[in-house]
């Protein structure tokens, strides 16, 4: 066996076993009762995302899904729960209508997402240039790439807000 032949084999199965995680993640995010472990698997699953962007060779994002999502909108969450009614109380009961709803929309939006994957005509990815240094990052966030950057600031603002809505009616609720 060559060696080439093992290290892409290895490859494959450290991206697998990292996918793997992404998807436990999901689930853990999604389907547990108590909201602890579904930001657990929130963490999970978006540290595994930034192990995808490492395995891609995109150091800096990576660090910033670490940074950004894992380390500030997670630990929002968590101070949101800290700020909330106790665990203890009892969790109302799920309605089918709206497990269903919420199924259906799943699949819809899968069907639609598989859809325009299988439509697109892919095309390989030019070839990056050397300078991708911060100072370089930062001028095409701010000129080429301005776009992107407000809507990751849309987002990281609806994650606050959301943290700050959620306190704020589980206090009244308490009230």
């Amino acid at each position: 066996m060559s060696g080439s032949f093992v290290i892409d084999s290895l490859a494959h199965a450290v991206f697998w076993v990292v996918v793997g995680f992404v998807f436990a993640g999901a689930a853990l995010a999604v389907f547990p009762r108590n909201i602890v472990y579904n930001v657990l698997g929130l963490i999970l699953c978006l540290t595994g995302v930034a192990a995808l962007f490492l395995y891609l060779g995109s150091f800096f994002l990576a660090l910033m899904q670490l940074l950004i999502y894992v380390g500030a909108i997670c630990i929002a969450i968590v101070f949101a729960i800290m700020l909330s009614r106790p665990l203890h109380l009892e969790v109302p009961k799920r309605r089918m209508p709206k497990v269903a709803a919420g199924i259906g929309a799943a699949a819809i939006f899968f069907a639609a997402v598989t859809a325009v994957s299988w439509k697109t005509a892919w095309k390989p990815a030019a070839e990056r240039g050397a300078d991708w240094t911060i100072t370089t990052i930062g001028h095409l966030l701010l000129t080429r790439y301005a776009l992107v950057f407000e809507v990751i600031s849309l987002v990281l603002l609806v994650a606050i807000i959301g943290a700050i809505v959620t306190t704020g009616f589980s206090r009244r609720l308490s009230s």
